[in-house]
Order: C-alpha cells, then sequence, then structure tokens
C-alpha cells in the first residue's frame, strides 16, 4: 500500500501566479457562460481501454497520429496530472461512474482475479449504486452507453439483469456486456494461460506420472493395483482434458457478443467494422437527441486486447496492430465532434476523453510483436500503481466555457466527473457520497478552482495527500508495498502477464518508499530522512489520511470474490432462436455490419 501528498514552497513562485491566474479566468469564464446559458450541456464522454499517456501527440508521441483527440486538447483543457482509481478495468470503472472509491460498493477485489471475465457471473455493481447516468436520467437527460461494460450482468436468474446498464440510469445500450480479450478473436491467444497450466495442465501430468508409476508397480508385482483404480484415474483425466476442450471450444461463443438493450444481436461477435458500427450507434444517438440534453458514454473497445482495426486502418501506422487500432480510434472520435459542429451542438457540449488505466506493457505475442502501449516516461503500467498504471489522459473541452489550449497540473482524478457533471446538471449529490467525490473539478462549476480539489486519493496500494499542515505544494508519493517486477530489471511483470499485489508477488517497505513526483515524475530515487528533512511528517500525514479513510469504509458484499466471478451455467445468455448453438447474427440481418 502507499501515498501521495503535495509539497513544494509556493510562496512568490512566478510559476504559481501565472497558474491561478489561468484558473481564475476559468472561473470568469464559466460565470459569464452560465449566467447566457438557457439549457444545461450536453454530456460525451469518451473513454479508452488500456490507453497509455505517452500514445497520444497531445501527451508529446510524435510517431502516432491522433490529430482529433490533439483538436479536442487545443480546444480545451489538458490535466496532466489525471489519474484512474484503480489501474484495473472493472474497479476503475465503477468508480468512474459512481464518483466512489471501488472498494466502497465492493467492486474492489481482494485475490488474483480482478476482473470479470464472464457474462455468468453473478458479481456486478450493486443495484443500489448510483451513477451520474441515474442522476442525469433523473434530470431529464437522454442516456445512451455505446460499447464496453464490463461491470456485471445478471445476480440470481439469467433475465433478471440486476448488474445491466439500463439498471444503472442508462436509457440505451449496444455494446459489449463483459470486455475485450484475446480469446475472443482467433488465433490470438488466450488470456488463460497460467490458469491452463495450474488447473489442466499439472494435474493431467500428475495423473500421467500417476497411472504409468502404478502400471509399473503393478507389472513387477510389487503393488496390487485394482482395475477400479486405473478406471477412476483416467476418467478424471478424461473429466479434466473434456472441459478444457469444452472451453476452448465454447468460451468465445458465451462470452463475447453485442447485445442491444437486452437482446442479443451477435453471438460470437464479429471484428469486421465493429468501430464504426459503435461510431454510428453513437452519431445516431446524438442525431436523435437534440432537442434534449443528452449523456453520451462512448466506451471503445480500443486498444484493449485482441487488437483489430478496419481495412481503412491495417498497416497504416508506424507502430503495428497497436497503432491502427489508436489511429482509428482516433477517427472515431473526429466523427463525434464533427456530427457536434454539423448540428450545431458544439458549444452546448461538454466533451470529456479519458482512459480507464494506463497501457498494458507486458501486451507482448508470442512472435515478439508488442501490443501494450506507451505509458511515457512514467513506471509501470496497468494492474501496479506506479505512475504509468494511473496516470491517465484528461482531456475537457467546452468551447465557450473553457478557454481553449489550456494545460492544468493540478491532481485530479477521472472519478470527479461524478460530482462536475452533477452539478452541471443541476441535480444535488447523493446523500452517501463521502468527501472525496463532493468537490469534483471546481467548487460550482467543474473547471474553475481545481487546485483546491483533492485532499487526497486512495488506491490499492497508494494514497495522494496535500499536506497543507506542512506549507507545501509538491506531489509526495509513498509505498508501503510495490510488486516484483519479472524479469529482474523489466518494467512490468511479464512472468504472470500481469502484476499481481498479495503474496510473494510484493515487497514490503518500512519504512514506505517515499518519492517527490514534481521532482521525480519517473518514480526513481526514493528520499529518505537524510535526503528530505521533513521525511517523517510528512509519512505521519499521509498514514493519518489513510486511517481517517479506512474508518469511512462500510462493510460490502465483496462483489469480485471467486463465487462471484466463476462462470454459472443457469446465467448464460444465448441467443433466443439459436437452439442449443448460442450464435446469430441479427446485425447482418439487420444491415449494420456494412456500415
Amino acid at each position: 500500500m502507499g501515498l501521495a501528498l503535495k509539497c513544494e514552497q509556493t510562496a512568490k513562485d512566478p510559476r504559481v501566479v501565472e497558474k491561478m491566474s489561468v484558473l481564475f479566468l476559468l472561473l470568469l469564464f464559466l460565470c459569464e457562460a452560465q449566467s447566457r446559458a438557457a439549457s444545461r450541456p450536453n454530456i460525451v464522454v469518451l473513454m479508452a481501454d488500456d490507453l497509455g499517456i505517452g500514445d497520444l501527440g497531445c501527451y508529446g508521441n510524435k510517431t502516432l497520429r491522433t490529430p482529433n483527440i490533439d483538436r479536442l486538447a487545443s480546444g480545451g483543457a489538458k490535466l496532466t496530472q489525471h489519474l484512474a482509481a484503480s489501474p484495473l478495468c472493472t474497479p476503475s470503472r465503477a468508480a468512474f461512474l459512481t464518483g466512489r472509491y471501488p472498494v466502497r460498493s465492493g467492486m474492489a477485489s481482494r485475490f488474483r482475479t480482478g476482473v470479470f471475465l464472464f457474462v455468468a457471473s453473478s458479481g456486478g455493481l450493486p443495484p443500489s449504486e448510483i451513477t451520474f447516468a441515474k442522476l442525469l436520467k433523473d434530470q431529464g437527460y437522454s442516456t445512451a452507453l455505446i460499447g464496453k461494460w464490463h461491470l456485471g450482468m445478471s445476480c440470481h436468474s439469467r433475465m433478471d439483469f440486476c448488474h445491466h446498464p439500463l439498471r444503472h440510469g442508462f436509457d440505451y445500450f449496444y455494446g459489449l456486456p463483459v470486455t475485450n480479450l484475446r480469446d475472443c478473436k482467433p488465433g490470438e491467444g488466450t488470456v488463460f494461460g497460467t490458469a491452463f497450466r495450474v488447473l489442466v495442465f499439472s494435474p493431467l501430468q500428475v495423473l500421467g506420472v500417476t497411472v504409468l508409476t502404478l502400471v509399473v508397480l503393478r507389472g513387477l508385482g510389487l503393488l496390487h493395483v485394482p482395475r477400479a483404480v486405473f478406471f477412476c484415474l483416467l476418467l478424471l483425466a478424461a473429466v479434466i482434458l473434456g472441459l478444457f476442450l469444452c472451453f476452448l471450444l465454447f468460451f468465445r461463443t458465451l462470452n463475447c457478443f453485442l447485445m442491444r438493450n437486452y437482446e442479443i444481436t451477435q453471438q460470437p461477435m464479429s471484428y469486421d467494422n465493429l468501430t464504426q458500427r459503435l461510431t454510428m450507434e453513437a452519431l445516431q444517438f446524438v442525431q436523435r437527441n437534440t432537442e434534449r440534453p443528452f449523456l453520451l458514454f462512448l466506451s471503445y473497445l480500443h486498444v484493449h486486447t485482441a487488437l483489430f482495426a478496419s481495412k481503412e486502418f491495417t498497416s497504416k501506422s508506424q507502430h503495428g496492430t497497436y497503432g491502427d487500432a489508436v489511429e482509428e480510434m482516433d477517427w472515431s472520435i473526429g466523427q463525434i465532434l464533427n456530427v457536434l459542429d454539423e448540428l450545431k451542438l458544439a458549444n452546448t457540449t461538454l466533451v470529456y476523453f479519458t482512459s480507464d488505466q494506463g497501457a498494458h506493457v507486458e501486451e507482448v505475442t508470442s512472435k515478439g510483436q508488442m501490443h501494450g502501449g506507451s505509458n511515457g516516461i512514467y513506471k509501470g503500467g496497468k494492474a501496479n500503481n506506479w505512475e504509468g498504471g494511473i496516470r491517465v489522459p484528461g482531456i475537457l473541452r467546452w468551447p465557450g466555457v473553457i478557454p481553449a489550449g489550456q494545460e492544468i497540473d493540478e491532481p485530479t482524478s477521472n472519478m470527479d466527473l461524478f460530482p462536475t457533471v452533477a452539478k452541471l446538471a443541476g441535480s444535488a449529490l447523493p446523500e452517501d457520497r463521502t468527501k472525496e467525490v463532493t468537490m469534483g473539478l471546481g467548487p460550482q462549476d467543474g473547471f474553475s478552482d481545481i487546485s483546491s480539489v483533492h485532499d487526497f486519493s486512495v488506491s490499492v496500494n497508494l494514497l495522494r495527500d496535500k499536506p497543507r499542515s506542512l506549507g507545501c505544494t509538491s506531489i509526495w508519493k509513498a509505498f508501503f508495498f510495490t510488486p516484483k517486477f519479472t524479469p529482474e530489471g523489466a518494467n512490468g511483470c511479464f512472468s504472470t502477464h500481469v502484476c499481481f499485489c498479495f503474496g510473494d508477488f510484493i515487497t514490503h517497505h518500512n519504512p514506505p518508499l517515499l518519492f517527490d513526483i514534481s521532482k521525480d515524475p519517473r518514480e526513481r530515487n526514493p528520499l529518505t530522512p537524510t535526503t528530505e528533512s521533513q521525511f517523517h511528517a510528512i509519512l505521519q500525514v499521509m498514514q493519518e489520511a489513510a486511517d481517517n479513510h479506512s474508518k469511512t469504509l462500510p462493510e460490502v458484499p465483496n462483489q469480485l470474490s471467486l463465487e462471484n466471478v466463476l462462470w454459472k451455467p443457469w446465467l448464460q445468455l444465448c441467443c433466443p432462436t439459436s437452439g442449443l448453438s448460442c450464435q446469430c447474427d441479427r446485425e447482418k440481418q439487420d444491415g449494420r455490419e456494412s456500415r
């Protein structure tokens, strides 16, 4: 576990004066805009999956082409200290939608599996949780989620849909109920390699050695082994092998499909023109809602593996399949921006772009191809709390309200969107919200006084804190434990494909590992009482913040427990008219796939 805080002297610092001037101007712009505004703004949320902060031109990339995301940044504000609440998809998205740390809703795993892998799991975002989509719907907004969900589907029966997007404030859903995996695309490998070794290959090897040993001993007359023993052992091996083959044959069909609202439209899903189909759904939603305020959450499958791109983008980038996927996503964002311009909605629409966590640096194919992105100068990546795992792009555009070309260096979080849009829509915050969600990106508006937002933020092994009692503004960060990168000297956990934060996979630190992120963003030089005079005072403030946070955590059901993440046959969804095959393609029937 770790934590971070701010502590650089501010008096008469010209950079601080300049920054405060920018923030003051933001406040003035917004107050003027609010006095003129006749209606509440539309909200367009664009979220990439596993996109690194170093993958975008506006954040320094020189070789990937992202002109539309760069256009978005140049027309608004770019956040450089923007954090995800978690470095994994499911907990990060739960926090993003609710504005609450995922541990509060039971969406933070205590085990190896930190996300949902099966549609027919019983865990998910609890129905009692209030998302920003629910708030906006109650305020008369039309709401839609297009793309990836990954927050559960059903609880007790196949059709109860207790975790479905439509039960969490969205009027319309079209997309993937779980997540995009290598196993969803033939020929792209599997994410279950470790599970296969532990649950299939190792047991079969043990059974094989056992049977061979018993045969030898029986043949030498040293041990009497009844035939029933051989039969049971061979039957057990057959069952294990049979279940393994069934998994290989049916996983893609049963878990990788598209839905429209509560109905399956394509099982298994096809990657052909998939981004175009998602984009078309988003454009049509905008076109249907020109006369009322709307929330569009376009949740991209890019750039989570399996990577894919349409023919127009294949082999066009300088970074292989990964680059093709990034550039196709950028094209889609351009389509959204263009339709807002065409319908004259740009000036009444807040557009927000981010990623759910940092790039997955361990994504390397068996052929040595890099299928993970770049986290720029930052250490680590997806699934760990080094900066590369939690520092994500954050871009806000609202022409006439947010001055163009702003760069905000103050700490912010993608959880801030919840209170921000609530205030903009005129909705009161739910009574169960704690301090972590009461501020948003500014005291009145969501964009002005960004410097006064966060006292601290917490993740599995990270807490960020501003120790105002120490009279400082630097970003301090302390780790109580860190993952063991493998092989030694690597920038990730390549032996396990992802970093784990328990047991022998981590190294504990006493005293905690302390960094000054404002001076050492690469996290290379941990501080000591010798190199930092306030070392113990800083850690004391951070520990008190962590303890106070822990006291506010309620006892809630663990949605990511082993019981809740396992596949349950009675929860499995299939095309209603497909018989036992669970296969259908209404996309082709409707003519959508070719659009």
